[in-house]
């Protein structure tokens, strides 16, 4: 965390949330990690690539993953992403086939989502870091209630946002959603464990598209 990357517009609303107990214990967990040569993911100049891609006041729809992905090269800072020539992962793989069978999108060449960001897609992690080849290493240190503070930011500070909650740990945000004034879409996880539970045929990119549209916000190029 010594490189703190985030989009000015951001810090109107997080700035004081670095200076907390909750970020000071997080950032000494973090400097521990590296002492005890642990690899953590993303690199530090990435953590914030979320808040750094999509400034607030572009925000449109909101993606929610649990935490990055811990396989070498893989996460960069965007729920569900992975870098240029990364082979896709199985849940984002299910993302495209979903995608392909909503939109007829064909299925891209790169896994690499910045361009959903770059278009006002946040893609938040409920924890923005985790150890190499450990999933859920980094939950419960105290990132939680920063990506909650996000959150309850997007749902309090703007309208007609579309949340996105795959899966139950994301569906349990949900309360800290203004349901009233912006669109909240919940289906299974993409996971090939539950993807066929109802993920598969939730069509949540056609109907983000066409709320966006139904209130004067230009729609999302979902295409690669």
């Amino acid at each position: 965390m010594s490189v703190i990357k985030l989009h000015e517009s951001w810090l109107k609303f997080l700035e004081k949330e670095f200076d907390t107990d909750y970020m000071k214990n997080l950032r000494a967990f973090l400097l521990q990690e590296k002492a005890a040569g642990k690899t953590v993911y993303p690199q530090g100049n990435q953590i914030f690539e979320a808040l750094n891609l999509t400034p607030f006041n572009k925000v449109k729809v909101l993606i929610l993953g649990q935490d990055p992905y811990h396989g070498v090269g893989q996460a960069h800072g965007l729920s569900f992403s992975v870098q240029d020539g990364v082979k896709f992962p199985p849940s984002l793989q299910n993302i495209f086939k979903e995608l392909g069978a909503d939109l007829n999108i064909p299925f891209p060449r790169s896994g690499n989502l910045t361009k959903w960001a770059e278009q006002g897609v946040l893609l938040l992690n409920a924890t923005l870091t985790v150890r190499q080849s450990e999933a859920g290493s980094h939950q419960n240190k105290g990132w939680e209630l920063f990506t909650d503070k996000i959150i309850r930011t997007v749902s309090e500070q703007k309208s007609n946002v579309v949340f996105l909650l795959w899966g139950k740990f994301a569906q349990d945000k949900a309360t800290l959603i203004d349901s009233q004034k912006h669109l909240v879409l919940m289906a299974s996880h993409p996971s090939p464990f539950s993807a066929d539970r109802g993920f598969f045929g939730c069509k949540h990119f056609s109907k983000t598209n066409e709320y966006l549209i139904n209130n004067n916000i230009a729609p999302v190029d979902w295409r690669l």
